[in-house]
């Protein structure tokens, strides 16, 4: 039995080959906050008869069924590929670094046709009975993520799914030894693209990268269900930078509205020779749409600078991430 609170719910996830497929999860992802959940659209008949004063409950119908919610965690040092996979859309595979037990996954963003997910939450009953909810056909539409002063770096990603499920079995979770990244091993860095010099002052950066889909695609035949959502719209890319106003860099860049590289980066624990856990953001072209530095008190100058991610007509922006992972 497992305890009967949110200490003993889990999350599962694996990749699909088949749009709202159910697949076993393989994978198992410590989170901090879920929200998926069955949303259902339902019709009721509305005939008229005499002294029928209750629409009839053996004619209402559910006419559509779709799910959605967020997953909030803590970026840690394994187990993060697939959920970056589905968001930046490019088909990994975690390449060994010379002869170490070092592996990198480079995400390039990409259309992310294809890239589906099944989530399987585990939900406690006060019992200690775990009930089981499959959500099928989970496409990844956003992934924001952020570290300050004092954290851990977090991501949330927003997800919509084709379909939920009950019947499928339970997956016995497990977990492998793995460590958060924090704002201690994190840098900032601007730039040249590929020779990006990291910047001081900064207190919190975050990240966010919409991926938009028709997530309306419900045809005739298809028992109320949609299709796989198709892109719809470009990526968006936006984040901001906090920081103390220690020098004129970035407000110049806000001034002159030149574009620079941008890199969020967190280096951990060394895994063999000089290969670290990393986590790694490039963005090769951002420019800087707002970055007041106003005098508001006797303190510290504290701007925050807000920024867009844009093509610099050459490099697609990318997420890096080296770990022991052999597999997504």
């Amino acid at each position: 039995m497992a305890i009967g609170s949110g200490l003993g719910a889990q999350l599962g996830i694996a990749p699909e080959s088949t749009y709202g497929t159910y697949v076993a999860p393989t994978k198992f992802i410590e989170f901090t906050k879920e929200g998926l959940q069955l949303k259902k659209t339902t019709a009721q008949s509305a005939g008229i008869a005499a002294g029928r004063l209750l629409p009839l409950s053996s004619r209402r119908v559910v006419t559509q069924r779709q799910a959605s919610g967020s997953i909030d965690l803590e970026v840690t040092t394994k187990a993060m590929g697939l959920l970056l996979q589905a968001l930046m859309g490019t088909s990994v595979t975690p390449v060994q670094q010379e002869t170490t037990t070092a592996y990198l996954q480079t995400h390039t963003l990409a259309d992310v046709a294809g890239k589906s997910l099944t989530i399987q939450k585990g939900v406690p009953l006060t019992t200690g009975v775990v009930t089981r909810k499959n959500f099928l056909g989970c496409k990844v539409v956003s992934g924001e993520f952020s570290c300050g002063v004092g954290e851990m770096l977090t991501a949330s990603f927003e997800i919509d799914a084709k379909d939920v499920e009950e019947t499928s079995v339970l997956a016995a979770a497990s977990y492998p030894t793995m460590a958060p990244f924090h704002f201690t091993q994190m840098a900032v860095k601007t730039g040249t693209y590929s020779s990006e010099a990291a910047r001081n002052g900064i207190r919190k950066a975050s990240v966010k990268i919409e991926r938009p889909q028709d997530v309306e695609r419900f045809y005739a035949g298809a028992s109320g269900l949609k299709a796989e959502p198709i892109t719809n719209d470009q990526v968006k890319i936006t984040g901001s930078l906090e920081m103390d106003y220690v020098d004129t860099i970035l407000d110049d860049l806000h001034t002159s509205d030149a574009a620079t590289s941008l890199v969020l980066e967190f280096l951990g624990a060394t895994i063999e020779d000089t290969y670290a856990e990393t986590f790694r953001i490039t963005l090769p072209a951002v420019r800087f749409d707002e970055a007041p530095p106003v005098v508001d008190g006797f303190g510290i100058i504290k701007p925050t600078l807000s920024f867009t991610g844009l093509f610099d007509g050459t490099n697609q922006p990318r997420i890096e991430y080296i770990s022991t992972d052999t597999t997504l």
